[in-house]
């Protein structure tokens, strides 16, 4: 719906209305214009002010600190017809909403909203303003240039993981397409452009009739529309996917043929009713082939087994994610396997620190000082031995994504008993097994001779909250 927010996504047109830089939009000064669709336009900007407040409203996540630079999507109202207002009163309202219920690593942040006062500027005068991350790019900026096949894989589990999540929370995106997956610096995932996002109500929602042509469902084409629009279910971006997946590796071709959006929307329906089969790019590997030919089951019966979490459960399965295959298919424990059990392919073979032995679930382990390791797997809270596939991995800096290079070789399991000293309030954000969320992070020794000599436990990982100081900067507190 929206141009990306990232370089390189700037729209020609010749539009009066648009910003200058230095132009300044509640407390944020435009810097450059990002792009420009039929419904908004999106600006990069930063701080008004050098210490700037950042109003109540977005995610815990978003109001953590003040970044230097954000998206500013701006979606006019004056002057419109009153029917076409209230749609963009209403895409905005859903964007705020799941914004602030919704958040996760993997979907775009959202810091705030407001209305815009512009008396110099009548056609902006009362516009919709939405105060978003900025990312370093998109996804269909990627696939055009040609997605670095190392990439490829992490690149989808990341979609499969916002998916999962929102589909958890009981959202459906209606709108995933490459466009609205942006990229951070470090190439991580997040979804955007919540403007079509339906809550669902059940087994379904209701959207607008509404949509990029290229990734609707069979049903979608000839869905009826009601009175509260047209039923959309997580089905419908499991089949987006399908087709994302395609393009990732088929260098942005689509599965069905046709020179225009129609006349590949007429193919998929030609699919769907069963008169045409699926053929798909032969530079689709095997395993995403049959991945992608899932995705893009004919019928939302067909395609409904076929969720979010199993898809990227299978993903960590293929790649090698340690414990995948025990997980029961719960695709965010298997991310978080890659995140903190240890990265696939890492090397770790030794000891856990600790106080003492291990503490039994339940039992009072920890002191002022200490922290108690939490499992929030129930099957690794309940075993005995020390089993690899349940241990836990140690950051080496807590503001720096999880990757093989960001896990320290000490091992820990539940019930380990850490010597803490200080911590971190706005670390790296992290989701356990049971959604549980936090930026806090606390700063362990590890034993004598160790290369660092201490790392960094998620307090996710904890059911302890202990009097700590503040660590210094992570970057020079080890």
């Amino acid at each position: 719906m929206t141009a990306p927010h990232g370089p390189g996504g700037t729209t020609e047109c010749d539009r009066t209305d648009l910003l200058p830089p230095g132009y300044r939009v509640g407390e944020w000064v435009v810097t450059e214009l990002i792009g420009a669709g039929g419904w908004s336009t999106v600006y990069a900007a930063r701080p008004a002010d050098e210490h700037p407040e950042i109003r109540a409203g977005g995610s815990p996540a978003s109001r953590r600190k003040v970044p230097t630079e954000v998206a500013l999507k701006i979606m006019p109202t004056a002057g419109l017809a009153p029917r076409q207002s209230q749609r963009i009163v209403e895409s905005a309202r859903r964007e705020v909403e799941l914004g602030r219920r919704a958040g996760h690593p993997r979907l775009i942040g959202l810091l705030e909203s407001f209305v815009l006062a512009a008396p110099d500027r009548p056609s902006l005068e009362g516009a919709l303003v939405l105060v978003m991350e900025r990312a370093a790019g998109s996804l269909r900026e990627l696939v055009d240039a040609g997605v670095p096949e190392a990439d490829r894989g992490r690149l989808i589990a990341g979609i499969c993981e916002g998916l999962a999540h929102l589909h958890r929370s009981g959202w459906v995106h209606a709108d995933l397409k490459p466009e609205n997956v942006l990229l951070g610096r470090d190439r991580s995932v997040k979804l955007s452009d919540f403007g079509l996002a339906t809550e669902l109500t059940g087994t379904h929602g209701y959207a607008p009739p509404m949509g990029t042509l290229d990734y609707l469902p069979p049903e979608r084409w000839r869905a009826p529309l009601g009175e509260l629009g047209v039923r959309v279910r997580p089905s419908a971006d499991i089949w987006a996917l399908g087709i994302v997946i395609h393009e990732v590796f088929a260098s942005g071709a689509s599965p069905f043929p046709g020179a225009t959006p129609m006349a590949r929307g007429a193919a998929v329906q030609e699919y769907g009713e069963g008169r045409a089969p699926l053929r798909m790019d032969h530079a689709v590997p095997p395993f995403w082939r049959a991945l992608a030919a899932d995705c893009l089951a004919p019928s939302h019966a067909a395609r409904a087994p076929h969720t979010a979490e199993s898809l990227l459960a299978r993903i960590a399965a293929e790649q090698g994610t340690p414990g995948a295959a025990r997980r029961r298919g719960r695709a965010r424990a298997a991310v978080l396997a890659t995140a903190l059990c240890g990265i696939a392919g890492a090397t770790l073979s030794s000891d856990a620190v600790r106080v003492g032995a291990s503490t039994p679930p339940g039992r009072a382990g920890a002191t002022a000082g200490t922290v108690r390791v939490f499992n929030a797997e129930r099957g690794c809270r309940e075993r005995v031995d020390r089993d690899r596939q349940c241990s836990l991995g140690l950051a080496i800096d807590p503001a720096r994504p999880y990757t093989a290079d960001n896990v320290v070789p000490t091992r820990v399991w539940h019930g380990d008993v850490l010597v803490a000293d200080c911590q971190v309030a706005d670390g790296q954000p992290i989701i356990d097994e049971e959604d549980r969320w936090s930026t806090r992070w606390y700063r362990v020794r590890l034993p004598s001779g160790s290369t660092p000599p201490t790392a960094w436990l998620p307090a996710v990982r904890t059911r302890d909250r202990p009097a700590l100081p503040e660590c210094p900067h992570p970057a020079t507190a080890r």
